[in-house]
């Protein structure tokens, strides 16, 4: 058996590559020319999903070994404006990757889509697994990307490709090198720049828990099925109040109304692109925050044998990462 995994210099897919390598597993590993942290002890390809042909090697030479197509590249996005890369990366580099595992005989296909593709639910009702995808019935770029890529995959499932796909939620966790929601939010607490939180929350679940739930996916997961691949729902202030356990620094006690936020957040999205950083809080991430986030992950836990840890430990973990790294 031979793993390919793309994105694998991205969060999730780093610690899917460490997770597979350290089982003993073959992999190879796609990343985008000019990556800073690549994945040791993988075979590196360098590419593009968006480019087909740029990334067709690591179909190839399989010399007799069964591949297992892992698809984790895609751009998470809570800009409130369109971007045209996020809909090349997410959409049309899984058609690529789709028709490459049709052309070339994969043997299985994991699509890493996002519980964002799934449509919301009233507040209060529990959020399961679906098989209507539809980027009309999601909100955000970010959402109907994922929802016309996922549509896409089940499409293919349905005509014979072995494939199955994932729905993580908030993912967080060490090991980000990037700037992700909670990431962000560990770092301004932590340096003290955050002095209030804002209401609302969502479901956040460790990055490890998610890497074993698509390793499961990989041997378990069902031709056309979906998993979520959730935790619970999290208040924000939950979230802070742990981040002052862990640390010692200043507890949050203030917390913005959303109406003061959103009013504020055409602002600070224009500060943010000034920094050149991604900002903490655009009006998509308010509505997602206030969104019903109540999502079951039982499906996952009883075919994959699916399992989450304590969400302190999770943020004990990215703060002592974040600290060895200079993050902080």
């Amino acid at each position: 058996m031979l793993y390919f995994i793309t994105g694998a210099a991205g969060h999730l897919g780093s610690v899917i590559t460490r997770q597979l390598i350290n089982s003993g597993k073959q992999v190879r590993a796609l990343i985008l020319p000019n990556e800073k942290h690549t994945p040791e002890k993988a075979k590196l390809y360098f590419g593009d999903v968006r480019d087909k042909e740029s990334i067709r090697p690591c179909f190839e030479n399989l010399n007799g070994r069964q591949l297992v197509v892992i698809h984790c590249a895609g751009i998470v996005s809570i800009a409130s404006k369109f971007n045209q890369a996020v809909y090349d990366v997410n959409v049309t580099g899984t058609k690529n990757i789709v028709e490459l595992c049709k052309e070339y005989g994969a043997s299985k296909l994991v699509y890493v889509s996002s519980v964002h593709a799934i449509p919301e639910k009233p507040i209060g009702i529990t959020i399961t697994e679906t098989t209507e995808f539809s980027p009309e019935h999601v909100v955000g770029l970010y959402a109907k990307t994922k929802a016309e890529a996922t549509a896409y995959v089940l499409d293919a499932a349905g005509h014979g490709l072995n494939a199955c796909i994932v729905h993580p939620s908030g993912i967080t966790g060490p090991n980000d090198h990037g700037r992700g929601h909670i990431t962000t939010l560990v770092i301004d607490y932590y340096k003290r720049s955050l002095t209030s939180g804002v209401k609302g929350g969502y479901d956040f679940v460790d990055v490890r828990d998610v890497a074993n739930g698509v390793v499961a996916a990989c041997d378990k997961g069902k031709q056309g099925e979906c998993y979520i691949l959730s935790n619970r729902f999290f208040k924000i202030s939950e979230i802070l109040d742990m981040l002052h356990e862990i640390t010692g620094k200043r507890k949050i006690k203030n917390y913005l109304p959303l109406w003061f936020v959103k009013a504020t957040v055409p602002l600070a999205e224009l500060y943010y692109k000034m920094l050149k950083q991604p900002p903490l809080f655009t009006s998509y991430s308010l509505y997602t925050l206030n969104s019903n986030a109540l999502f079951s992950h039982q499906k996952a836990s009883t075919e994959l044998g699916y399992t989450t840890r304590d969400m302190k430990e999770t943020l004990n973990d990215t703060v002592t990462w974040l600290k060895e790294n200079g993050r902080i």
